[in-house]
């Protein structure tokens, strides 16, 4: 399916690791030219090279502390000077652990910065750009935890139901403007930092936590929440939702907070 990518322009928040970086490899795939904003200097180099392999040769990376409006600015300012316009802004970012009763007021400041305020902020620095373009979407990241609760992600989920409150907010504002907005949600996804942060704990039942199935079968019994699957995900399968809803195939579907987990919100 052609998505009509080549030659637009795509910036992807959290770029350069994980799912973000699936997103921006998706999109050099697909011919588009794609910035990525993270902080890791080595991480941003690493996924730029690899962009440029996959023929993306307009290939940006921004090292840019999001929880910085000025920095924000900054990037979104040396991308007009470059770009001067840019069709699909994704926002992934959104960390967090803890219960209620570990977190202070630093800790809901920090995750609130981080997973609502940098898609804020992102978006708002973004959108000359988007209205200059001749088509624009914006997919910001939620999570499907706002469905199903887990007491050890009370900040990250509140977070994350925010911005899927911000995305069908924006979604009725910018509409007359042509701008689609919409949201995923992502289940359990396998990435290197998932693998290496449950590592142990999956090791000391005998699973792999780089295996889909093991992993769900951990998830399982530790949350009791199962995916209909019966494994989890892996990057590229959200990936590929994502670049279509920011794509200019995506003609009508707005305001949308799409679940991709496996089918675990139907349990």
């Amino acid at each position: 399916m052609d998505l009509g990518l080549k030659g637009s322009a795509a910036v992807v928040t959290g770029g350069s690791k994980g799912m973000g970086r699936a997103i921006a490899e998706t999109f050099a795939d697909d011919g588009a030219r794609v910035a990525i904003l993270a902080r890791g200097s080595a991480a941003i180099e690493d996924t730029v090279h690899e962009l440029r392999r996959r023929g993306c040769p307009d290939a940006v990376g921004l090292s840019v502390d999001l929880t910085d409006p000025a920095a924000i600015d900054e990037a979104f300012a040396t991308l007009a000077e470059r770009w001067g316009a840019v069709n699909s802004l994704i926002n992934t970012l959104g960390p967090g652990d803890g219960t209620f009763e570990d977190l202070d007021d630093e800790g809901w400041d920090a995750t609130m910065q981080l997973g609502l305020m940098a898609a804020v902020r992102c978006t708002r620095a973004a959108l000359p750009l988007l209205r200059a373009a001749e088509w624009a979407r914006i997919v910001n990241f939620a999570a499907h935890s706002i469905q199903r609760q887990n007491p050890r992600l009370v900040a990250y989920t509140a977070s994350k139901a925010a911005v899927a409150s911000l995305s069908k907010n924006l979604a009725k504002s910018l509409a007359p403007d042509g701008i689609l907005v919409n949201t995923i949600s992502p289940g359990t996804i396998v990435t290197a930092s998932f693998t290496e942060v449950l590592d142990p704990f999956l090791r000391a039942e005998g699973l792999d936590s780089s295996d889909p199935v093991d992993v769900m079968t951990w998830i399982a019994n530790t949350f009791h929440q199962p995916a209909d699957l019966g494994r989890a995900g892996v990057p590229e399968e959200i990936a590929s939702i994502t670049v279509y809803l920011a794509s200019r195939r995506n003609g009508y579907v707005t305001g949308a907070n799409v679940n991709v987990d496996g089918g675990s919100d139907f349990v």
